[in-house]
């Protein structure tokens, strides 16, 4: 724990989100004590006990307990242990939204299963193009709309904390791969880009502060900039 107070901002309560100096104490291996946030004298983070499980099913509650745990206590947001995370995640984002795009495009084909290397060479370029521009168009919006409407003056740091909260946020885009072993219907997909949306808003309210409304607002815009793109300039349905 000394270590990461050392890098970055240090844990947080995940009840009222104030700073903590520790989350635990640790006497010997397996036994250790929960401490309490000196704010709101409440246990600062119980999740430490909890199973993965348990976690996971707050998280798609969308319970902002759950979220400052895997934002600020699990993954260490504000210290340099992030960068990495930050640029793993974002390349396991795009190629998540490169599998859609192509499960998309499937979709719209014939059925023409007789395809040259070639042609599955230029197709597979092809969709990685458009998930790196739709995620660029993507971020650019969500840049914006936190300068004009959350008001946020430009910080790298705030503005990279962000981006790291709504990449993260966006884990119900893992399940896309169940596509590959399961038919599902098109509309599914639209239903998890619904469910990461309200997922990003949670998220970015977690790390601005700012009101849900506001927060909407913000993710709203960037994701429906990402859909028009998709839709329209790229062709995708």
């Amino acid at each position: 724990m000394g270590d990461a107070q050392a890098e970055g901002e240090g844990p947080r309560c995940v009840g009222c989100g104030g700073r903590v100096k520790t989350l635990f104490v640790q006497y010997s291996p397996g036994n250790i004590r929960l401490m309490k946030c000196d704010n709101c004298k409440a246990v600062a983070d119980p999740y430490i006990e909890c199973e993965f499980m348990i976690i996971l099913i707050d998280l798609i509650l969308h319970k902002t307990r759950a979220y400052r745990h895997i934002l600020f206590n699990k993954l260490s947001m504000g210290s340099s242990v992030d960068k990495g995370i930050l640029y793993r995640s974002t390349l396991i984002h795009i190629a998540l939204d490169a599998f859609r795009i192509s499960f998309s495009k499937g979709n719209r084909a014939d059925g023409a299963s007789s395809r040259s290397i070639f042609s599955t060479i230029f197709n597979c370029i092809e969709v990685i193009g458009d998930a790196l521009l739709g995620n660029i168009i993507y971020m650019v919006m969500l840049f914006l709309g936190m300068r004009f409407i959350l008001k946020l003056s430009f910080d790298i740091t705030r503005y990279r904390e962000a981006l790291f909260a709504v990449i993260i946020s966006s884990y119900f885009k893992l399940f896309l791969f169940t596509m590959m072993v399961w038919e599902f219907p098109s509309s599914v997909v639209k239903l998890i880009e619904m469910f990461v949306l309200s997922s990003n808003v949670v998220a970015l309210r977690v790390v601005s502060q700012f009101p849900k409304a506001h927060c909407f607002g913000v993710c709203f815009m960037a994701h429906a900039a990402k859909y028009l793109t998709e839709r329209w300039i790229l062709g995708n349905p």
